[in-house]
């Protein structure tokens, strides 16, 4: 089975984000890429943007969280206008407890956690770096 890794771009505030998340679902940095890394002659990196991060990957089980920031050469994310969620299956009520209200401190919640008319414990928020999640538990039958 394929696995689905979500990558999320970030106007300059990967690292303090990524940090976040971290501090959440715990797990380990498995590569932090600093665009200073990657520069060259014929890709020259700007001072300011050194020490941004031009790759990020958390681990988080089988399963990666990915994400960098954007160099302001190719304009500003609208973060207001991502409509992509990123969906997490916990394996349990508290561990969806959890996530979610770690989370979701200090972002705006759409859809407080509880139980769903289809079934399932669910819970849908805007972190406050304005990334979409969905936390979404399904009790085994």
């Amino acid at each position: 089975m394929a696995l689905i890794n979500p990558h999320v771009n970030f106007n300059g505030n990967a690292e303090e984000a990524f940090n976040f998340y971290k501090s959440v679902f715990g797990g380990e940095f498995e590569r932090i890429v600093r665009f200073k890394e990657i520069s060259s002659d014929e890709y020259p990196v700007p001072e300011k943007e050194a020490d941004k991060i031009m790759h990020i990957a958390l681990s988080i089980g089988p399963n990666f969280l990915m994400g960098n920031d954007v160099p302001e050469s190719m304009g500003p994310v609208s973060e207001n206008e991502n409509r992509s969620k990123i969906c997490v299956m916990p394996a349990s009520r508290d561990e969806a407890d959890k996530l979610f209200n770690g989370l979701s401190a200090g972002g705006n919640v759409e859809y407080p956690i509880g139980d769903s008319p289809w079934g399932s414990y669910f819970g849908m928020f805007r972190d406050k770096y304005g990334i979409e999640w969905m936390i979404d538990f399904v009790a085994k039958v």
